[in-house]
């Protein structure tokens, strides 16, 4: 795929807005991409949507593969007298990304309204010496322009109305990256959509299980039911990870996708390992060893049932969980060959080899 038409698609993508609990619009996306390249859709009782491609082969095994829809946002907790707002995080942020930023503000009828965040004026904080300290998020001030609460209300806004990050997708000046919001995990819903449709008249040696979760930002919540109702006999999570290439740590973008051996919640089996790797070498993939200190769907997914081996399949994206993310189109390319290979080889005596103890 080339680059031009590889970046219209990320552009499509993650232009989308949805927060845990309001991923809609990502999963009528998703429903629209998907649909000519399987047998059937189905969803499960939180909203995550798979696709599901079934083979003629007996004894087949079941592989799930699983983006999520959700990217980080807030949600209004109170409307002050004054008409701003404050709010709650609706996943991780760090404080100092979130001043002074437009984000869309969502009311329960669907209509959108534009909004920023506040900042403090270095004219206003001169009594701590020109420097504002770093505020609580559900200290940060939020302002749509209204000038009351009353005008607020009037306008249709409530409490538990959501704020999704604002930002226009564009190239870097070389051509190679992408400047853009909510790469995690907007990556993993891209990655999914063309698996199926690369393999749309390809016949698999197993019974293929691949769409995306809500609700991973706060807590891997909706793998749960995903993985509860499918019960696959492998997980294989698509999430993207923070690179730490310019903070001498691990993750380089450019580097190729990720072998996520270990995070503090999951532990890649031997066997598993094994198996990537032999994959990864016959497939001539560029990929990196990654020591994450986040957490995927992989985390939730392994402990389901009677226990589910799983991995992520992810690469690394700089300052995620902002309105700014950087990251390189190279990587999604080798990110979605291993995925492919990885697939394409999981027949039953192969997944047998994995679950072999």
């Amino acid at each position: 795929m080339s680059h031009s038409n590889l970046f219209k698609k990320i552009k499509e993508v993650t232009e989308l807005q949805g927060i845990a609990g309001f991923e809609h619009d990502v999963r009528d996306h998703i429903r629209r991409k998907i649909t000519p390249h399987v047998d059937r859709i189905e969803t499960d009782g939180l909203g995550g949507i798979f696709g599901i491609k079934d083979t003629s082969q007996e004894n087949a095994p079941r592989i799930m593969v699983a983006s999520h829809m959700d990217e980080v946002g807030f949600m209004i907790s109170q409307i002050k007298a004054d008409g701003t707002f404050r709010v709650v995080g609706i996943g991780g942020w760090n404080p100092l990304v979130v001043s002074s930023q437009a984000f869309t503000l969502h009311l329960q009828d669907g209509r959108q309204i534009p909004a920023i965040s506040g900042s403090m004026p270095p004219h206003l904080s001169r009594g701590s010496n020109g420097n504002a300290g770093l505020p609580a998020i559900g200290d940060v001030i939020f302002d749509a322009g209204f000038a009351s609460k009353e005008e607020a209300e009037a306008f249709g806004v409530r409490p538990g109305d959501i704020l999704v990050p604002k930002n226009e997708t564009i190239l870097t000046a070389n051509g190679q990256n992408v400047i853009s919001k909510a790469w995690d995990n907007r990556f993993g819903v891209l990655m999914v959509t063309e698996l199926l449709e690369n393999l749309s008249s390809t016949s698999l040696p197993n019974q293929l299980i691949a769409g995306a979760n809500v609700q991973e930002e706060v807590g891997l919540r909706g793998a749960h039911a995903s993985t509860t109702k499918f019960n696959p006999d492998i997980f294989l999570a698509v999430d993207c990870s923070p690179a730490g290439d310019i903070f001498g740590e691990q993750g380089n973008i450019g580097d190729g996708t990720l072998l996520r051996f270990y995070d503090p919640g999951h532990i890649m089996l031997k066997n598993m390992k094994d198996f990537l790797l032999t994959t990864a070498e016959e497939a001539g993939i560029k990929f990196q060893y990654y020591c994450a200190k986040g957490g995927t769907d992989a985390g939730a997914a392994h402990m389901k049932n009677h226990g589910i081996p799983s991995t992520t399949i992810g690469v690394c994206a700089r300052y995620i969980h902002s309105h700014q993310t950087l990251y390189n189109m190279d990587d999604f390319l080798q990110a979605q060959a291993f995925l492919q290979a990885i697939v394409k080889k999981l027949d039953r005596s192969t997944v047998d080899l994995i679950k072999h103890y």
